[in-house]
């Protein structure tokens, strides 16, 4: 009914209320009273047990007359996933279970019948699972389409959520039990379903795929390397430059016409610099006689150990450039349809806006964190990007030597180190920016690179945060008033 309202949950403080029943012992009736920062201020109630409601009052006034329109009962559906099949609970809350944990596997007809069994309950339903790879997405797709609240939560958190028992036994139809049990405890966290997050799905998976190329192409740079050694001796580390934004790689054009020092030592100096830049020229290469002479003075002293004559020779070069460029032509690929997506995202022109972003930053940004308000502070965008500290304290002990977690996305500190990279390649023309400013106030309080970096990083994460959540709050009342 909430959710159906079009609000937002924010940071919600759950407020227990008291009153002495004439027929009922037992002291109280426990409500959870939340208030919604909207335009204008909305309370919600939500009770434990229907039968009681006739006893809610306060201070002589009946709480349910003033606010019947948004009572809300909930009904909270755990699903344990597996690979193939899947378990489900649903409870109400102090544990009354409406649907007892039952098998269900990954198929259309299966799936229709859970949503038979769910038809039946009138309250309001919030479905909980787990994010395990991509065996949650199928139920997760089919679920979202029927229009039913689902939030996937980490993995860490509910395993820290089971084991606050002492014995904690695990079986499929325990774990779902949990799970709905984490839904009722945390109701008040869950955000309603975003109406972009098919799109962000695409984007996360997109990124995804663009990190496991750029692994990819490392190995492969590394190849053509190893045979480049015996071909040309030093030319690898010089002409390394992949232009990621026309998937252009100078070294593998480079390779495919001089694939040994013998074609470049067969021309004298002159002969070869004219021919070089010509052929810079065609390729659509910046100019630059300083480097024609370099790679000849580099051929001229290489000492190959493959001979040129050898058919193979040629070969193993062609191929070794071929399967580099297939993998630059799929990073091309992705990277492109990454920035069509992610100009769709409300919140593009803002991340793009952020000194040290680019076009090809930017859409990896937003793939990787998503919806930034999932994050219930700054703090725990943070914590995900594994670049919190966190204190160690034990008796009389404090610990000083403080290190960063890393217990998140990798891939998120991974995108950091190359915007910080970004930062301080241009730290001169980004004066007046706070992310570049306190990087450079770490290094002049004698910080070492890293550290100063982290903490820079982490700042931009804050106001990251901060100003991406503000614009999706904005879009958001704007679509409410549409």
């Amino acid at each position: 009914m909430f959710h159906n309202k079009g609000y937002r949950w924010p940071d919600v403080i759950p407020i227990g209320i008291s009153e002495d029943t004439p027929d009922d012992k037992q002291s109280a009736i426990p409500l959870l009273l939340y208030s919604i920062r909207q335009v204008d201020t909305i309370i919600m109630i939500a009770v434990a047990s229907p039968t009681k409601m006739s006893l809610i009052s306060a201070g002589g006034r009946y709480l349910l007359d003033t606010f019947k329109e948004v009572f809300l009962f909930m009904i909270s559906v755990g699903i344990d996933v597996s690979k193939e099949k899947s378990t489900v609970c649903a409870i109400k809350p102090y544990g009354e279970v409406l649907m007892t944990p039952r098998d269900f596997k990954h198929t259309k007809d299966e799936l229709e019948s859970l949503i038979k069994q769910l038809s039946r309950f009138k309250e309001e339903i919030h479905i909980i699972m787990e994010a395990t790879g991509n065996y949650h997405l199928p139920v997760y797709q089919y679920l979202k389409s029927k229009d039913y609240q689902i939030s996937i939560i980490n993995p860490l958190e509910m395993k820290r959520y089971r084991c606050q028992g002492i014995r904690n036994p695990k079986t499929d139809k325990i774990d779902s039990y949990i799970i709905a049990q984490y839904g009722i405890d945390f109701w008040y966290r869950f955000k309603p379903n975003d109406d972009m997050e098919e799109e962000r799905q695409e984007l996360r998976l997109l990124g995804k795929q663009y990190t496991q190329f750029m692994k990819t192409r490392v190995i492969r740079c590394q190849d053509l390397c190893h045979i480049l050694d015996r071909t040309m001796p030093g030319v690898y580390g010089f002409l390394d430059d992949f232009n990621r934004n026309n998937g252009q790689d100078k070294l593998c054009d480079f390779a495919e016409k001089y694939y040994h020092s013998d074609n470049i030592t067969k021309y004298s100096e002159k002969v070869f610099v004219e021919r070089y830049l010509s052929w810079l020229k065609k390729k659509g290469y910046r100019l630059n006689e300083k480097e024609a002479r370099q790679l000849y003075s580099i051929a001229k002293n290489a000492i190959p150990t493959l001979d040129s004559k050898l058919p193979s020779t040629k070969l193993l070069v062609q191929e070794a450039v071929n399967v580099l460029r297939e993998v630059d032509s799929s990073l091309y690929d992705i990277l492109n349809q990454l920035k069509t997506l992610s100009k769709m995202m409300p919140e593009y022109d803002t991340v793009l806006a952020m000194k040290g972003i680019g076009e090809t930053l930017a859409p990896r940004f937003i793939a990787e964190i998503g919806d930034p308000r999932r994050f219930h502070s700054a703090k725990a965008l943070i914590a995900y990007a594994g670049i919190d500290a966190p204190p160690y304290q034990s008796g009389q002990f404090t610990g000083t030597k403080r290190h960063i977690s890393k217990r998140g996305s990798s891939n998120l500190r991974k995108l950091g180190y190359e915007l910080m990279d970004s930062v301080n390649k241009h730290k001169s023309s980004y004066t007046g920016d706070p992310v570049c400013e306190y990087f450079m106030k770490k290094r002049t309080e004698g910080k070492p690179y890293r550290v100063a970096m982290i903490a820079a990083f982490n700042k931009f994460l804050r106001i990251y945060h901060s100003r991406v959540s503000e614009v999706l709050n904005e879009y958001d009342k704007t679509k409410l008033s549409v």
